[in-house]
C-alpha cells in the first residue's frame, strides 16, 4: 500500500527518524545550556556535558541521514543504530545517576536536568525501536529478484541457488 508514492514503511520509519532527531537537537540544546555557561564564566567543561553534545549531534544527523529512501536496506544502518541505542543507554545512566534521586529544591538548573535525563531515555527507546525495526526490515528484504526480469536470485547464497537450479 503506498500513500502518495511512499510506502507505509517509509512513511512509518520517516516518522520514526524524525522523533529521532527532535530529541537529538531537543538534548543538545537541553546540555548545551551548561556548556555555554561554562565557556562564558571561562571555567573548565565536563566531559559528560560533551559527551551529551555528542551523541545528541551523532543521532540528529544519523537520522537525517536515514530518511533517505531505501537507505535502510543496507545491514550496517542496523549495526550504526545499535551502536547509538548504546551511546544513548549510557548517556541515560550516567546522567541518571547523578540527577534521579537529587532533589531540585526549586533549582531550575536540576529540574531541568532531570527533565534531560528521560528525554535521554525516550531517545534511547526510539533508537531501540529504530534499531529492531531496521533488522527486521533488513532481514524480510535481504533476499530479492531482479528488477528487470524476476528470475534472478539477488543476495546472500545467489549462486549457489543458481548452479543448484542448472543441476
Amino acid at each position: 500500500m503506498a500513500i502518495l508514492g511512499m510506502t507505509l514503511g517509509y512513511i512509518a520509519f520517516s516518522i520514526l527518524h524524525f522523533f529521532q532527531f527532535v530529541l537529538g537537537v531537543t538534548v543538545c540544546g537541553l546540555y548545551g545550556v551548561d556548556l555555554q555557561r561554562a565557556r562564558n564564566a571561562g571555567k573548565y567543561v565536563d566531559g559528560k556535558w560533551v559527551y551529551a553534545e555528542v551523541v545528541g549531534a551523532l543521532s540528529a544527523v544519523t537520522a537525517i541521514l536515514y530518511m533517505i529512501p531505501f537507505i535502510i536496506r543496507f545491514a550496517a544502518v542496523t549495526a550504526w543504530s545499535a551502536i547509538i541505542f548504546i551511546l544513548w543507554i549510557a548517556l541515560f545512566g550516567i546522567f541518571g545517576a547523578m540527577y534521579i534521586h537529587e532533589d531540585a529544591e526549586g533549582n531550575g538548573d536540576i529540574i531541568r536536568m532531570k527533565n534531560a535525563v528521560w528525554v535521554n531515555l525516550a531517545a534511547a527507546l526510539l533508537w531501540l525501536i529504530g534499531t529492531i525495526g531496521t533488522g527486521a526490515y533488513w532481514w524480510t528484504h535481504r533476499e530479492r529478484n531482479t528488477r528487470f526480469t524476476g528470475r534472478a536470485r539477488l543476495g546472500r547464497n545467489a549462486s549457489t541457488r543458481s548452479s543448484a537450479l542448472k543441476a
